[in-house]
């Protein structure tokens, strides 16, 4: 073969080895599996929500995930199939958040290997209690109520208090240990109009001044509340400021809470189905009159309840038929 030849040849022969690298190095790029993804819904929550974090990117991954934990806010995230291949888990933006919420979430492979996802939501500096007091007054709702609950509280009465609310804590870390007891959707557990929002600002006699971490609805003594959704009650109890409380474990860290009761009609340890009548508006505690004050908590965290009524599959299979919420 004459020189030339062999130059050609040679260059013809490295030619086709760049050729065939190049398809082999677009084919790896076009199967390399890409990284999981963690989102939430809504993209920016408020203060006391419950949220949905999703997952994506897992499939198409030859070294499948065979486990997923995570935690937000100190609280467990429990994640479940959802569609398109995606797993979802929800979670809560605590009512104090200051600066960021974060959500940790490590995806273990078959292989050993371990993903490390990380979510942060940032949020505005929060002031000083007492500055965010000041500044909610200017807005808030006025009421009045009896002054004993104005007055400073003596050291029997802070401790009562600081115990009422460990019992409902305790309440909320047990729901995080309790299976989803719920298939259908939430419901209001009253048909009568909202008075008071979550997170509304409160002055009491012009001088306590408060966020209102629950949804009021109105009612006259004896009017029925209905259970929100299927739970265990969890606790049944006379607080200082809540008055008669209902307090049910619906599973899945998720908690609601029925205050001011006049007459509670079920007990601790008892199952109760959505829509069952579980009590009667009142004006137990600090009220300016009857009323029934819904509350909700993912784990410790209270929550806005109305959040509750939103929640959509995989968490809750809509209702076929016509149920209890038809006369709400």
């Amino acid at each position: 073969m004459r020189s030339h030849e062999r130059r050609a040849h040679n260059q013809r022969r490295s030619q086709r080895r760049i050729v065939v690298h190049a398809i082999a190095l677009v084919a790896a790029v076009r199967v390399a599996p890409a990284q999981p993804r963690l989102t939430a819904e809504p993209r920016q929550p408020a203060a006391g929500a419950l949220i949905r974090l999703t997952i994506d990117r897992l499939v198409g991954n030859a070294d499948s995930a065979v486990r997923i934990d995570g935690t937000m806010a100190g609280e467990p995230l429990r994640f479940r199939a959802a569609s398109r291949g995606r797993l979802q888990a929800i979670a809560a933006i605590p009512v104090e958040v200051s600066d960021s919420a974060v959500a940790q979430v490590t995806v273990e492979r078959q292989s050993g290997a371990v993903d490390t996802l990380y979510l942060m939501l940032p949020y505005p500096h929060r002031p000083p209690p007492a500055v965010q007091s000041r500044s909610r007054a200017a807005g808030a709702s006025r009421l009045k109520v009896d002054p004993k609950f104005t007055r400073a509280l003596d050291s029997v009465t802070e401790a009562r208090i600081e115990h009422e609310n460990a019992l409902a804590r305790g309440v909320g870390h047990q729901a995080q240990d309790t299976p989803q007891l719920w298939t259908l959707s939430f419901l209001r557990p009253r048909p009568s109009r909202v008075t008071s929002q979550f997170g509304r600002g409160r002055v009491f006699n012009g001088r306590v001044s408060s966020s209102h971490l629950g949804i009021d609805y109105r009612g006259s003594v004896g009017d029925p509340i209905y259970a929100a959704n299927r739970g265990v009650v969890a606790l049944v109890s006379e607080f200082y400021l809540a008055g008669n409380v209902v307090y049910i474990d619906h599973g899945n860290g998720l908690v609601t809470g029925y205050f001011h009761m006049s007459q509670p009609l079920v007990a601790a340890g008892d199952t109760v189905e959505r829509g069952q009548q579980i009590g009667l508006v009142g004006s137990t505690g600090r009220v300016t009159g009857p009323h029934l004050h819904w509350s909700a908590r993912f784990g410790a965290l209270t929550i806005d309840p109305a959040d509750l009524l939103s929640l959509g599959p995989p968490f809750v299979e809509r209702p076929t038929k016509p149920g209890p919420d038809s006369r709400k």
